[in-house]
């Protein structure tokens, strides 16, 4: 009954979870955004962190695990193995280490459910702790880092020490002589559904949870296109296009943006290029990564194919147990996947761009 049941309701499902998950209104989203970024700059170490990072230092940016409790509606457990591998070779390298928000579900779960049920993936995450080089960003599913008196607690019991959960950080970059800003924030700010909304948090937990966990359907299907998110990620990308030397990164929209344009845009792109210079390897390639859905997004946030000036890192919780990111290291900013195939995980180039083509001299043409 239940796999009819999933066969019937999954699509309708999905999307109307996408539908009515994010409700991005521009002038909202502008003004918290540029309110943020004022606070970190005017009083840094309260909102958020400003770091001065050298051409040496790497970081590794993911966001939305989503940790549950290994019931039906946790989506982040197919995708455990990837992220402690993953993890693994980043503290191995010495990658600093920014979680983006929502690593923690906490409007379907309760916080020691989740804690007792993710003991690896904590401890993994305490061993950038341990050599000062991890930054926990909170984001609306896990806000409770932010607004409860006891998250401090809870905190140190998981992780040891105490340690500061930040809305925001700053990485200032000199590149080619110029100062270069990328902004890290979660991406919920001004989401009319999102930012601190008590009915989103209320129909999560009470109606949709109990829906999915009975039904077995995770909604972060890597194929899946969904406009709203495109739109949320086009108002994200106008906030960037409208100052100077400065990149966003944000996660919250479950889907891959690098340089402006989602992934499967980029896919369409080297298709093309492929087809014309008469590439039939590569072309065969791209057209069987479409096929099987492995990208995601619709349309692109970009408004005027000036600037490259956002990012997005994806999530942690795809349902085919695929997890994407942003990394920053020797002068360039990379997307990659780290994929789980019968138990072996490895690390995918998906983008990579040199930071100079972030800077206002470096605009396309």
């Amino acid at each position: 009954m239940r796999r009819l049941l999933q066969k019937l309701f999954s699509g309708t499902v999905i999307r109307l979870a996408n539908k009515y998950s994010s409700r991005p209104d521009a002038l909202r989203v502008h003004e918290a955004l540029t309110a943020l970024y004022n606070r970190i700059q005017q009083q840094p170490g309260v909102r958020g962190l400003i770091l001065d990072l050298k051409h040496t230092d790497k970081i590794i940016i993911l966001s939305d695990q989503h940790k549950g409790t290994r019931n039906n509606s946790d989506d982040f457990s197919s995708s455990e193995p990837s992220y402690l591998a993953a993890l693994h070779y980043y503290n191995e390298q010495e990658y600093i280490y920014c979680n983006l928000g929502d690593s923690e579900e906490l409007w379907k779960n309760q916080l020691f459910g989740v804690l007792s049920s993710n003991t690896a993936t904590f401890e993994a995450e305490k061993c950038f702790i341990q050599r000062k080089a991890f930054i926990k960003i909170f984001g609306n599913h896990d806000l409770y880092w932010d607004n409860d008196p006891l998250a401090w607690f809870q905190l140190n019991r998981i992780y040891g020490e105490n340690l500061k959960v930040y809305e925001g950080a700053i990485f200032r970059f000199s590149i080619a002589n110029t100062p270069l800003s990328i902004f890290l924030t979660h991406g919920h700010q001004g989401d009319l559904q999102s930012d601190g909304n008590w009915f989103s948090k209320w129909f999560v937990s009470n109606v949709w949870a109990p829906f999915q966990s009975f039904l077995s359907i995770n909604p972060n299907t890597p194929a899946y296109d969904n406009q709203l998110k495109s739109a949320h990620n086009s108002i994200m990308y106008s906030w960037t296009a409208k100052q100077s030397n400065l990149a966003l990164i944000t996660g919250h929209t479950h889907q891959p943006v690098f340089n402006s344009l989602t992934h499967l845009e980029r896919v369409y792109l080297k298709l093309d290029e492929a087809r014309i210079n008469g590439d039939k390897t590569t072309t065969q390639a791209l057209e069987a990564e479409l096929l099987a859905g492995k990208v995601s997004g619709e349309s692109s946030p970009r408004i005027d194919n000036s600037k490259n000036t956002y990012f997005n890192s994806g999530c942690c919780c795809y349902s085919d147990g695929d997890i994407t990111g942003i990394e920053i290291g020797e002068g360039m900013i990379r997307l990659i996947k780290w994929k789980t195939n019968e138990g072996d995980t490895r690390r995918i180039l998906l983008e990579e761009a040199s930071l100079e083509l972030l800077l206002d001299s470096k605009l396309n043409p």
